[in-house]
């Protein structure tokens, strides 16, 4: 005799309380997944590190200060770089994810671009980086550059096309250009023209942030 069926229970009374339990550890499992922080590594060059900026006013604190004002339970690691290629940040790519991150963000290819470098080699060392993260089951979102204008219509073409094939390629979301209402304005850059200000940068992160809660399921 079945233990149910010994206290008087029916098969359907059994089958039911089994799903009913089920449906309770599942309920309980997600609601404990819901409050695991989210780890995101936002994993780039001077645009990320916040070049000649206060650490709170560098694109991941002001990006993470946006999120936990939506409500959302995260941690933005800072994993730029003054200077970085593509092929020096692939380099460091297994220390940058010792971190433990959940997500990341990739913003390069702008120091490539600057020395006039074969767009090829950013392709592929962008691929290399994309790859691994891929391998690490770990979602991913690309941020895109575009070519300055004086390096001519073939680098631009050849540059400004590998974002949008290598998100095509991984199946990783593309927010298509990292500077858009930023570049080619004074007042929202450093002397340099090149690196944003502490206001250049919250423009930054109040456009990507619709993009990037996406991103993140939220």
């Amino acid at each position: 005799m079945k233990l149910y069926e010994r206290y008087g229970f029916s098969r359907r009374c059994h089958n039911a309380a089994v799903l009913l339990a089920v449906m309770l550890i599942t309920l309980l499992s997600a609601a404990a997944q819901a409050q695991q922080p989210i780890r995101l590594l936002v994993f780039g060059d001077s645009l990320v590190a916040g070049y000649a900026l206060p650490p709170d006013a560098a694109y991941p604190a002001q990006l993470e200060k946006a999120l936990k004002a939506k409500g959302i339970n995260i941690t933005v690691m800072n994993a730029g770089v003054s200077g970085d290629t593509t092929a020096a940040a692939a380099s460091r790519l297994d220390w940058a994810l010792a971190d433990k991150p959940t997500h990341v963000i990739v913003e390069l290819g702008a120091n490539d671009m600057l020395r006039g470098l074969a767009p090829e080699q950013a392709r592929t060392n962008l691929d290399a980086i994309l790859t691994k993260l891929k391998q690490n089951n770990l979602p991913v979102m690309l941020m895109g550059m575009l070519a300055a204008p004086n390096l001519g219509a073939d680098y631009g073409r050849r540059f400004n096309s590998i974002y949008p094939d290598l998100a095509a390629k991984h199946g990783v979301p593309l927010y298509p250009f990292f500077l858009d209402g930023v570049a080619g304005e004074a007042k929202l850059n450093l002397s340099d023209g090149i690196h944003p200000t502490q206001e250049g940068v919250a423009i930054m992160v109040e456009r990507t942030l619709p993009h990037i809660l996406r991103f993140l399921g939220q």
